[in-house]
């Protein structure tokens, strides 16, 4: 299992109230909050991966085609919440790069919705479940 996952960010005051305003849909709660980081963890005392974000020293666009982060995946309960973090993401002006739908190239069922966060990180909320 892993423990956690830190990532860099150019601005990690614009990364704090983005993801403010997103990890509850996705099942986080905040975990710590100092000048030169922040973090999250899962919401509930669930076991799970923790998420730490801190400012980068070098400047530099982030591109998942390059070495290291090439996307984060978010698993939640339903179809319904896949939407509802969709509806976030439209909200907060996010670009859509996949619409919540099926993927019938993973194995089934994969219901998710892909989008680029404030830093152009690529983010996923995938739900292996036929409810909603």
């Amino acid at each position: 299992m892993i423990g956690h996952l830190g990532i860099g960010v150019p601005d990690l005051t614009r990364a704090k109230d983005y993801y403010d305003r997103l990890m509850p849909l996705l099942g986080f709660e905040e975990f710590l909050s100092d000048a030169d980081q922040f973090a999250y963890r899962p919401a509930g005392g669930k076991p799970g991966t923790y998420l730490f974000f801190y400012p980068v020293a070098e400047g530099g666009a982030y591109s998942p085609a390059r070495a290291g982060l090439q996307h984060l995946a978010f698993m939640v309960r339903s179809r319904s919440a896949v939407r509802a973090v969709h509806e976030r993401v439209v909200a907060l002006g996010d670009e859509v790069v996949h619409e919540p739908r099926n993927f019938p190239e993973y194995p089934p069922p994969y219901y998710a919705a892909f989008w680029r966060d404030a830093h152009g990180f690529l983010l996923e909320v995938v739900c292996h479940h036929d409810r909603d």
